[in-house]
């Protein structure tokens, strides 16, 4: 399995206290390839630009995909822009993939048959996988879980990143996921005036 899948994975373990928003996991998808593209030897990070090596396709096949969608020419694409590109509704490509693959299932809620749906992982290889390198906590997979709000990702006291490329690349999820947020406070503050403006006092 690749980081984006096992982090895909993590974050659907059910946790009352937060939900993870599909636009923050898209932006952490993106940037879990993009380190399993640079830890294959496919990219490399020069500043904050992403510099594509041998064309070589990556078995899996969204990160095979990921790969292809890599601008070739210079100057090459900044790490930024390309966590907002390839991120666009990659959460639902992700789950698509895992439940055609057998990781995810769908179950409703309630006995009702019409009850809503909501998707779980399946007890799998992959899944147990993922847990136990959620469980080590994985530098890279609790960089990345950190940054879209799950709990019990790195704390101070454990090692961190040891590679300028990677470093970079999880600084620039959370960059983009905070920016994310703020674009959302934004939108509410605007819906709420508007709101207020056709009340009227």
């Amino acid at each position: 399995m690749t980081t984006a899948k096992d982090l895909f994975i993590i974050a659907m373990d059910p946790r009352p206290e937060r939900s993870v928003g599909q636009g923050d996991l898209s932006l952490a998808l993106a940037g879990a390839e993009l380190i399993d593209l640079i830890d294959a030897g496919a990219v490399t990070v020069d500043e904050d630009r992403i510099v594509p090596g041998e064309a070589s396709a990556p078995q899996d096949g969204l990160l095979g995909e990921a790969a292809a969608l890599l601008t070739r020419e210079s100057p090459h694409e900044r790490i930024e822009d390309w966590l907002w590109r390839r991120g666009r509704d990659l959460a639902a490509a992700y789950q698509a993939a895992l439940e055609e693959d057998g990781e995810l299932t769908r179950k409703r809620n309630g006995r009702l048959s019409f009850g809503s749906e909501r998707v779980e992982p399946v007890d799998t290889p992959a899944r147990r996988a993922a847990a136990e390198r959620w469980e080590e906590r994985e530098p890279v997979l609790a960089a990345l879980a950190s940054a879209i709000g799950v709990e019990g990702g790195r704390s101070d006291e454990e090692p961190g990143l040891d590679d300028e490329a990677v470093t970079a690349v999880v600084t620039a999820v959370h960059d983009a996921v905070m920016e994310l947020e703020a674009v959302r406070q934004r939108r509410t503050i605007e819906n709420s005036a508007f709101a207020n403006l056709w009340r009227g006092p």
